[in-house]
């Protein structure tokens, strides 16, 4: 088994999460990676997401910001560079979220900080969010990535992003800024850098090895990444066609929130945006070739749960 650790030194996020999708698509079959960075100024929306229902995009880019989608189902976080983010990069035989989240934990609990693993894969300290975390399989190795608040900016967090009060409701609180912490507002010994190291021990402790250190420079320069980098930059992935869609119908379900925005002609569905944040993106993908082209008289036939909630929604 190889070992490997990778820290950006760049707070660009479309460089950022190219490296990262670059590394979910190399032919390793015996390989665990962990890559760190940081991004400024940054919403990150789900794959299946409404940007303009999670965002506020236009005051997020007159300040500076970016907007970014992931390939990964889930919820909208902000991102700036007081929040460290991590991914676990890892061959399809050695994958474990369980031995990842345990990296997380103990690097965490060397500031005297006890956490929890707790819900939709979310970590906290003393009963508030300082991590999210989301999932993707690739071809040969799958992905667990996810945040680590340090010291991000609680007032930008709430000033872009949108929660929908269903949600609000749902967690008994008042704000989104009241459903996270800042680990720093715990230990003032924690920052970005501080914690890295522990991040390292722990993730060698955890493999019972020591890890090969890849250069961030070198893989930023590599075509393919560019590649990616262009494309995640761009506005057709970022915002779709959501520019022109309105939300038509809208449910939440024990996998979470759907929301659908669909072009009729002649009761038949000639176009389809679906934003959720559930994290099984594929059962959105099935959804959505369900009802493209779709009869509204004759509902589609499926016999999976989750893609049955969304047809409900517009079948009744």
């Amino acid at each position: 088994m190889k070992l490997q650790f990778v820290v950006s030194d760049q707070t660009n996020p479309f460089l950022n999460i190219a490296v990262e999708n670059y590394l979910l698509s190399l032919e390793e079959h015996d390989a665990v990676t962990l890559y760190l960075w940081r991004n400024r100024r940054t919403v990150v929306i789900g794959q299946n997401q409404n940007p303009y229902a999670e965002c506020n995009v236009e005051l997020l880019e007159a300040d500076g910001g970016f907007l970014m989608r992931r390939r990964t189902g889930g919820g909208a976080v902000y991102h700036d560079e007081g929040n460290l983010n991590f991914s676990f990069v890892v061959s399809k035989p050695l994958y474990d979220r369980v031995r990842h989240f345990e990296v997380l934990c103990k690097a965490v609990a060397d500031f005297g900080i006890v956490t929890e693993v707790s819900g939709r894969n979310d970590v906290l300290a003393e009963g508030r969010k300082f991590s999210g975390n989301a999932f993707s399989i690739g071809r040969h190795r799958d992905l667990h990535h996810g945040t680590i608040l340090i010291h991000s900016n609680m007032d930008d967090l709430k000033r872009y992003l949108k929660p929908k009060p269903s949600k609000l409701l749902k967690h008994g609180v008042a704000s989104v800024q009241s459903r996270v912490v800042n680990l720093a507002s715990l230990n003032a010994s924690i920052t970005a850098e501080s914690i890295q190291p522990h991040l390292l021990r722990a993730f060698e402790e955890e493999y019972g090895q020591k890890v090969e250190r890849l250069d961030f420079a070198t893989l930023s320069k590599l075509p393919e990444v560019c590649r990616l980098r262009d494309e995640f930059a761009s506005d057709e992935w970022r915002l779709g066609g959501w520019r022109s869609f309105s939300a038509q119908r809208s449910g939440q379900f024990e996998w979470g929130e759907v929301e659908l925005s669909l072009t009729i002609v002649n009761n038949r569905v000639i176009g389809v945006e679906m934003a959720s944040d559930a994290l099984d993106i594929d059962a959105i993908e099935r959804a959505k070739a369900l009802l493209l082209g779709a009869d509204l008289a004759v509902r589609p036939r499926c016999g999976e749960k989750m893609v049955g909630d969304i047809l409900s929604l517009v079948y009744g």
